[in-house]
Order: structure tokens, then C-alpha cells, then sequence
């Protein structure tokens, strides 16, 4: 893995099949990416499928041999890291015309960067010196992060054929870590979706995620976090037992796309003034923690001071919001996931999802319930999943067919976990409902929550068979899409080069609609968030509820006086409107104060 990136972006990992092999697009252009490691069946299809396009033996490994998860996992990973090796390479030995790769590798290179000056002035200079500075600039090709994702809460118990539970190590999570360890990447595995004890006293067993013998990291960890204490507790409970956090990724807890962790209304700006304030705090007490767990296992410490990146992403849109985000809070980065899903040279997207995408108005963009995890789901309503879920309702088959089992944790009717999106749950839930409510409203309203849920393992993965020609098991095609809100201002299917260049400020692909600044539309968010969830609990409000609603809705006062003293600084950046900005706060606190539903008398700011 690179200690430094040549870009300020990444691009963050996205479903299971958007950005499944994006490194093998953009790696060799020094773009860092993430794929997930949830779906080996997927993986198993891609390793055959770039196999045969780069001329390399595939040999399958079968779902009954002993540790297939991992070792597809494995196999895969070290696929990839092939060819990007091979893709560099090529790339190095490519000549410096218009057109060529090596010449896009530098034209995509953000202005102020070291090596892009080099470039620039090698293109200036006389042909002498040009070809002193071309063999040192080919030198300075380095490749983007391929970085994994593993989400800590998928993380089923695994069967033997004879239906007895395996080991620990044989749970999803476990597994795809070890495939992870097993590679040749030097890279990152990034855990997302909060603590999972077991998986993280799981990574003691690979040695490549401690200091090597000249006291360098092999590989190493990221954690995806929503706030500082989060970072903190995971940052502290891994530092005991010897293992570095190389980058904490702050995310936005409803603006981004996928699963949407709600913060108790504590909004991103305060979040990272948190992480600006306490940086060096934090580094130093996990430092210390992990040299000593270091020292204690008798192990080779550091030889250096580690790096430890803080990074942010959610609702990211224009280069201004992009460059105060990095220079205020002195970030090393920012993540930009959903606008590359509009990019099909970075991202698996089929044509028909992409041309709904690109005509898409603001309400087809929705937070559901359709995650079987129970957590909200960020949906996309005319995507063919939508569809497809609501033709089997009306065929009076509502579920799905549940062939890969990711998300089966469900016992209420069964004494081995299936899935609340499968076609067994929800006839049994049905079942169950018809019986619990004589009353027919009643009963359409639970009917309605219990078959709202959707299979994502299909519909999420979907996307890289169809958009590869791979052929579907299982012949199906429907496509789960789920986009973050920030996309209802994206509507052109852009290449990479006009993706780049937006990120960087030289070209717009912003539509006409007219776009707040990311601070205000999470605010928004937020306040909609919270009217819906006490409209919900109206009948049954309970008084734990409204203590918990009351918390919620002063930390949204509180963000909003902290943006009101963030204004002026923020005014030096372009695409910022000031004034609306000044206007949402005052319109946003008046909403908030106008909640009837509890007593709303003084607000207590009291951060929490």
C-alpha cells in the first residue's frame, strides 16, 4: 500500500457489485477504491471472468471444498493485484503522445501536486531535459489503493453439510478477513458498520497486520466511523492488542448512500471539529496503547511513527465544499462515492439502471426499510428491484428466493437464522400478522412493513454480472440501486476524466437543480428523519422516547449555532451561498423549536 495518495479522493466502496473490480478501471491512474469482500459467490464469477479477458488460468473453487469462502476470497484479491501490476507496467512503458495512458495518468493529477508539476514541466522543457524527466516521471507511476471492505455486522454463523454450526472462524466476517490476510495486497481492510469483538480479536492471528521486521505494516486497518467516540472506543479496543488504525473514515450519518447509521442528530461538521480538536490526542494514546500491547506480545515495534489518516465523505458535490472540508479540519482526503456511479468507467452500473439514474427526479431517491439488517436503506424507487418486489406482492408471492444467505439472522420461526427478505420469513410473518390483527387496516399496515424488506444480496450484485455479461444464477436480473441523497444533483453519465475534473474544480456536472451546501441538505435530512420517526411513534409515545427525541433534536440546535460560527470562514470558497446557508439555519431552527410532541420550552444544549 502507498503511504501517500497521489489524489485528494477516493472512491468509496459501493453495494456489492458497483464497485466489485473498480480497482481493475482506475488503480493504474493512482485513484485509491474500495470493494466489498461480503459476496464470494460474486467474486468467484468476476475471478473467472477477468481470467479469460487478461489470458489466465481459472480453476473454480467449489462451494463443498473446505474453506471456500476465504480461498475465493483469496484468489480473487491476488487476481487483481496482478493484473494492476501488470496494468503499471504497461502504463510505465507507454510513450508520452496525446491519447496515451501515461499521459492521462498525469492530465488527472490534482494541480498542486508534486509529481503533476514535474509533469507539467517536463511538457515545457526542451527535448534534452524532456527525456531526463520522462524516465523519472514513469518512475513516479504509482498505482491506487486496492483497498476491501468487510461490514462488521454481516457476519452469519456458518454451517457444516451435517448441519453443524463451524468454528468462529468459519463466520463471514472471519472468513473474509483471513481470505484478505492470505493475499498478496498491501493494502487496507476497511470495517465498517460499527464493533464486532470477535472479528477484531480475530485479526491477532495474522502477522501482516503487525509491524513487519523493518517495522512496516503489510497490511493494515481502517475504521468507517459516524463519530470521535466511536473512533475512540474501536481505535483504543484494537491499539491493546497491537494493531494500528492507519485511517479513520468519517461518514455522514444519512448523507451517503447504502445503510444509513443515524447519529442521535449530531451533525458532520461538529463530528470532525471533534476530530480537528482531539487529532493529536487521539494519535497519541493509541500510540501509546499500541507499543505497549506491541512490547507485551514481545513484537517488533515501529520504526517510525506510523501514519494515520482522518478522512470524510457523504454528500460531498462541488470543489469548493471538497477543498474547505480538507482545509479547515486539516483532512487527508475525502471520499466520493455515488456521483461515480453515473462514471462506467469506474463503476458497474447497467444500462437500463443507468438511464433511470441520469432521468431520475428528487423523490425517486428515498430512505427505506428494505434492508433486511433493520438499519435504513438508502433506495432508489424505479430501480427493476423495486419493481420485481412489488410484482410478487401482487402475485400474492411476496419474499424472495434466498440462495446466498448473507443477511439470515432471523430465528423467530425457525431454530436455524433465515432472512426477513425471503420468500419463507415474511409467509410466515404474514401468517403470523393475519392472526395478531383482526383488524384489516391493522393488518395491511404490518403487511406492508413486513414485505417492504428486499433481497440485496441478488439485487445488489446484479449490477457487475449484467454489466459484464456474465449470466445470472438463478436467472435474476433485478437491480438493487442505492444512492445516496447527494446524487439528486448528478443526472450526466460522465467519463472519468469529466468525474475528475469536476472533483478538481475545472469543469461542473452539477444539473440546474438548485444545490445547499452538503451542511445544510444533512440538516435537512436530519429534520425529516426526525418528524417522520415521531409521526411513527404518535400512538405509543413513550417517555423514553421522548427523552431520546429531545436529545436528538438539541444536538441539531447545537449543530446549527455551530454552523452559524463556521460562516465566515467559510466564505473564502467558491460554490458556497452564504446567504441560503444563513437562511436554512434560521428556517431549520424554527422547525425544530415548533416540535410539539414533547415540551419544547428552553432547549438544553448540552452536547451528548
Amino acid at each position: 500500500m502507498n503511504e501517500t495518495n497521489p489524489h485528494t479522493f477516493h472512491i468509496p466502496v459501493m453495494g456489492l457489485g458497483f464497485t466489485i473490480d473498480t480497482p481493475l478501471k482506475v488503480a493504474r491512474f493512482g485513484i485509491s477504491s474500495a470493494l466489498s469482500l461480503a459476496d464470494d459467490h460474486l467474486m468467484e464469477q468476476m475471478r473467472e471472468f477477468y481470467a479469460g479477458e487478461y489470458g489466465r488460468p481459472f480453476s473454480p473453487i467449489s462451494p463443498k471444498s473446505d474453506d471456500y469462502r476465504a480461498k475465493r476470497i483469496t484468489a480473487y484479491l491476488n487476481l487483481v493485484h496482478d493484473i494492476v501490476n501488470q496494468q503499471v507496467e504497461q502504463l510505465r512503458s507507454d510513450t508520452f503522445e496525446a491519447d496515451s495512458e501515461l499521459t492521462r495518468y498525469f492530465e488527472l493529477l490534482p494541480e498542486g501536486s508534486p509529481v503533476k508539476r514535474s509533469y507539467l514541466a517536463m511538457c515545457a522543457s526542451n527535448d534534452e531535459k524532456q527525456e531526463s524527466l520522462a524516465a523519472d516521471l514513469r518512475q513516479a507511476v504509482t498505482a491506487g489503493a486496492i483497498d476491501v471492505n468487510i461490514m462488521t455486522k454481516v457476519d452469519k454463523t456458518n454451517y457444516a453439510p451435517d448441519g453443524t454450526p463451524l468454528p468462529p472462524e468459519y463466520s463471514d466476517a472471519s472468513a473474509a478477513l483471513r481470505g484478505f490476510a492470505l493475499s498478496n495486497l498491501r493494502s487496507s481492510v476497511i470495517l465498517s458498520a460499527g464493533l464486532n469483538p470477535r472479528l477484531y480479536g480475530y485479526f491477532e492471528k495474522f502477522d501482516n497486520f503487525f509491524p513487519d521486521g523493518d517495522g512496516r505494516l503489510t497490511k493494515r486497518i481502517i475504521l468507517k466511523v459516524s463519530d470521535y467516540r466511536s473512533a475512540l472506543i474501536q481505535g483504543k479496543l484494537l491499539a491493546k492488542k497491537g494493531l494500528w488504525v492507519s485511517e479513520f473514515r468519517i461518514e455522514s450519518g444519512l448523507n451517503c448512500g447504502g445503510h444509513a447509521f443515524v447519529s442521535d442528530g449530531v451533525l458532520l461538521g461538529p463530528i470532525m471539529e471533534a476530530f480537528k480538536t482531539q487529532r493529536e490526542v487521539l494519535y497519541a494514546e493509541l500510540k501509546s496503547l499500541c507499543d505497549a500491547a506491541l512490547a507485551g506480545k514481545g513484537r517488533q515495534g515501529f520504526s517510525k511513527d506510523p501514519v494515520q489518516r482522518i478522512t470524510v465523505q457523504g454528500g460531498i458535490g462541488t470543489v469548493g465544499e471538497d477543498r474547505f472540508l480538507r482545509d479547515y479540519y486539516q483532512l487527508d482526503g475525502t471520499g466520493w462515492g455515488s456521483p461515480f456511479l453515473l462514471v462506467p468507467e469506474a463503476t458497474n452500473v447497467d444500462d437500463d439502471t443507468l438511464g433511470k439514474l441520469v432521468n431520475a427526479q428528487p423523490d425517486d431517491f428515498y430512505l427505506s426499510e428494505a434492508s433486511p439488517l433493520g438499519v435504513p436503506f438508502h433506495n432508489f424507487r424505479p430501480s427493476s428491484s423495486e419493481e420485481q418486489r412489488k410484482s410478487r406482492v401482487a402475485k400474492n408471492r411476496p419474499g424472495s428466493p434466498c440462495h446466498k444467505k448473507f443477511l439470515s439472522f432471523n430465528t423467530e420461526f425457525t431454530e436455524k437464522p433465515i432472512c426477513t427478505a425471503s420468500r419463507q420469513y415474511q409467509n410466515l410473518k404474514l401468517k403470523e400478522a393475519r392472526e395478531k390483527y383482526p383488524d384489516e387496516q391493522a393488518y395491511q399496515q404490518a403487511a406492508a412493513a413486513i414485505v417492504e424488506k428486499d433481497c440485496l444480496c441478488e439485487g445488489l450484485a446484479a449490477p457487475a454480472v449484467l454489466t459484464n455479461g456474465i449470466p445470472p444464477k438463478h436467472n435474476l436480473k433485478a437491480v438493487t440501486i442505492c444512492p445516496g441523497p447527494n446524487m439528486v444533483y448528478f443526472s450526466k453519465i460522465a467519463s472519468l476524466k469529466e468525474m475528475v475534473n469536476h472533483i478538481y474544480g475545472k469543469i461542473s456536472l452539477l444539473n440546474e437543480r438548485f444545490r445547499s451546501n452538503l451542511f445544510v441538505n444533512e440538516l435537512r435530512l436530519y429534520i425529516d428523519y426526525l418528524k417522520k420517526e415521531i409521526e411513527k411513534h404518535q400512538h405509543d409515545f413513550t417517555e423514553k422516547q421522548g427523552v431520546h427525541y429531545r436529545t436528538f433534536r438539541d444536538n441539531l440546535l447545537l449543530g446549527i449555532e455551530y454552523y452559524r460560527s463556521l460562516i465566515p470562514s467559510m466564505q473564502r470558497y467558491a460554490q458556497t451561498n452564504i446567504d441560503d446557508m444563513k437562511t436554512a439555519m434560521a428556517d431549520a431552527e424554527k422547525i425544530l423549536l415548533g416540535l410539539t410532541v414533547f415540551d419544547v420550552k428552553k432547549p438544553i444544549l448540552q452536547p451528548v
